[in-house]
């Protein structure tokens, strides 16, 4: 069989991969020798940034349906378990009164928690609405490359039946023990097996403990266990949890049933509350990067690349803007309009980002240490002892005192985890498909893992302004995406609009142009967007599918059609004509093409 890309995994990378090569009209085929999706809940904080990756692909609206909405998930408690005693509390997830004015000013979406089981389902369908050819059941046994392609030997599990796809590319989303990444001699950089942990699956009715302080994670410590911490995940509010169990210095831990049971009961704290497990898995910790996210024709995406522990939610997160970010670029030379030089931007934009997480991950677990400790959790602690810590950092005493205030600070310190904004939103991109103004970036003001600085300097991702377009109000990043190029303007800047206009005319390369203003085809009626713009009413944004910024011009340039020309060159390097021909063809035959004909002198982010 042939196809132009082999997407194997099933996952959330592979599905949102799958979702959108359908929706650029691409060729491709993806696999899993999974009989369906996900059975259990595995990730589930789904953060702004996917949640805006949805809407290009309208599902919002069934991703809330299926999700526990931000307005449910911001109280998170410390306790010795759901009917004990509570030890601390803080609000996450921009739910306190500091972060909401943040977390609402950045996206015009708002962040959930969508269980994996339920999320995966809702992304499928959108795939298979597009007519994606996804195939469950079907294993991955042998793949190679070589210049012209990838070939693929796949096993059907159904009735053992042996077939090879040949396709133009491949991308390996297929977990953490990529087939892919083993076949094909990836990399990893980093650290495997730093410690272990289980996750339990769990059905009981906690509506009694938790109605009153909504959130989407409790964590539990009973004195007297070797637990560090139990996080559980709220799955369906107050009556399912997901409860990840870490023991001191992550070691590993007895995950058999009758144990596993025993901590659990011990974690609701009410011997009247009737529970089911329904699943216990267990997993190692890891610290990886893939070395290379492209390998000749392959990239790796999702846990495929980046392995680390689900601290800060960022796991299926990462994976999906992964594939946000990789779909429009094979689209674009798979159909001439790039030459295939914009894939290596795959790995040099999204493997910083791989980085940034899982070391962001691991210190997060790690920033839980000093709460433990202000908490007198110890391990090996008999639960007489525990009580006694417990019973001394409440008490009318200058040492209760000051292991209150020990415990207020370590409680600021997991705000890097829970309300870690700028990790979560504030990608910044630097590769061959980012073309610099020559400008700085502007400088930080505040904690840039907390706190989201929006900017349009070339890299960044479009920042979020409510406009008024007619009688609706509609945000920037609605006028952007959905696999093609925009230029955004001012009031004064029509030249722009006619170069866009020219240049899609003679490439074929939709780009679509907005104008915002005052009074303008989109009203910045707030004067929000004149604030953060940082160019002026003739200037322009050029912005690509995945809603990062390309390049900017502060003002009108001196030759538009010739500056937008140069630009989308240095961008996508020498794509088609409308003819068909590439532009190297045109130069044989003393031809030039439209963009082929661009003049020297854009610098580019190597």
């Amino acid at each position: 069989m042939h196809t132009d890309v082999l997407v194997v995994g099933a996952g959330p990378a592979g599905l949102t991969a799958a979702a959108f090569l359908a929706e650029h009209g691409v060729d491709a085929i993806t696999v899993t020798k999974y009989p369906g999706t996900a059975p259990t809940p595995r990730a589930h904080i789904t953060n702004q940034r996917t949640v805006e990756v949805f809407r290009d692909l309208g599902l919002e609206d069934q991703v809330r349906e299926i999700a526990m909405p931000a307005e449910l998930m911001g109280t998170n408690v410390w306790a010795t378990s759901f009917a004990g005693v509570e030890l601390a509390r803080m609000m996450t997830w921009g739910r306190g009164r500091d972060r909401q004015g943040d977390y609402d000013s950045a996206s015009p979406s708002q962040m959930c928690n969508a269980p994996q089981n339920a999320l995966e389902p809702v992304i499928l369908a959108s795939a298979q609405e597009r007519e994606a050819d996804i195939r469950f059941g079907t294993e991955l046994v042998d793949i190679v490359q070589d210049d012209d392609g990838v070939r693929a030997t796949l096993q059907r599990g159904e009735d053992g039946t042996t077939y090879v796809v040949e396709a133009k590319y491949a991308i390996g989303a297929d977990g953490a023990n990529s087939t892919v990444a083993s076949c094909l001699g990836f990399d990893m950089e980093g650290t495997a097996g730093l410690g272990s942990a289980f996750t339990v699956w769990i059905e009981a009715d906690l509506s009694q403990y938790v109605s009153h302080r909504p959130g989407a994670l409790f964590w539990v410590a009973p004195p007297g266990t070797n637990v560090l911490w139990s996080a559980w995940t709220a799955v369906v509010p107050s009556n399912e949890w997901n409860a990840l169990f870490l023991m001191h210095e992550f070691l590993p831990a007895d995950a058999s049933d009758e144990t596993v049971a025993e901590l659990v009961r011990a974690g609701i704290g009410d011997p009247e509350i009737e529970f089911r497990i329904k699943h216990i898995g267990q997993w190692q910790i890891n610290q990886q990067v893939s070395a290379q996210y492209r390998k000749g024709r392959v990239f790796l995406a999702g846990d495929a690349a980046h392995r680390h522990p689900p601290a800060n939610g960022l796991g299926s997160n990462t994976s999906i803007q992964d594939s946000f970010n990789l779909a429009w670029k094979l689209a674009y030379v798979l159909k001439g309009l790039a030459a295939p030089e914009l894939l290596d931007t795959y790995h040099d934009e999204r493997k910083p980002v791989g980085r940034q997480v899982i070391d962001r991950a691991i210190k997060s677990l790690q920033e839980m240490e000093p709460l433990a400790q202000a908490l007198g959790l110890r391990p090996g602690q008999t639960a007489a002892d525990g009580w006694a810590n417990i019973d001394e950092l409440f008490s009318p005493t200058e040492v209760g005192a000051a292991r209150r205030a020990q415990v207020r600070k370590a409680v600021r310190l997991v705000d890097h985890q829970l309300n870690c904004h700028g990790v979560e939103l504030g990608q910044r991109y630097t590769s061959r498909a980012v073309v610099d103004d020559g400008t700085p970036w502007p400088a930080y003001t505040r904690d840039p893992e907390l706190y989201y600085h929006p900017t349009t300097h070339a890299g960044a991702y479009l920042p979020h302004v409510w406009l008024q377009h007619g009688t609706e109000y509609v945000s920037t990043l609605d006028l952007v995406g959905h696999g093609r190029f925009t230029v955004l303007t001012g009031v004064g800047g029509q030249a722009w609009d006619d170069a866009a206009s020219a240049l899609s005319a003679e490439t074929g390369l939709e780009i679509v142009t907005r104008t915002i203003g005052m009074r303008a085809e989109f009203d910045d009626a707030l004067g929000e967007w004149a604030e953060i713009r940082e160019i002026d009413d003739e200037g322009c944004l050029l912005v690509r599918p995945d809603r990062h910024i390309a390049w900017r011009s502060r003002g009108l340039a001196d030759d538009p059609l010739g500056t937008l020309r140069t630009v989308l060159v240095s961008l996508l390097g020498r794509p088609k004509t409308r003819g068909g021909r590439s532009a190297d063809d045109d130069r044989r035959s003393g031809h030039q093409s439209s963009l082929a004909a661009a003049p020297a002198g854009v610098g580019r982010n190597e």
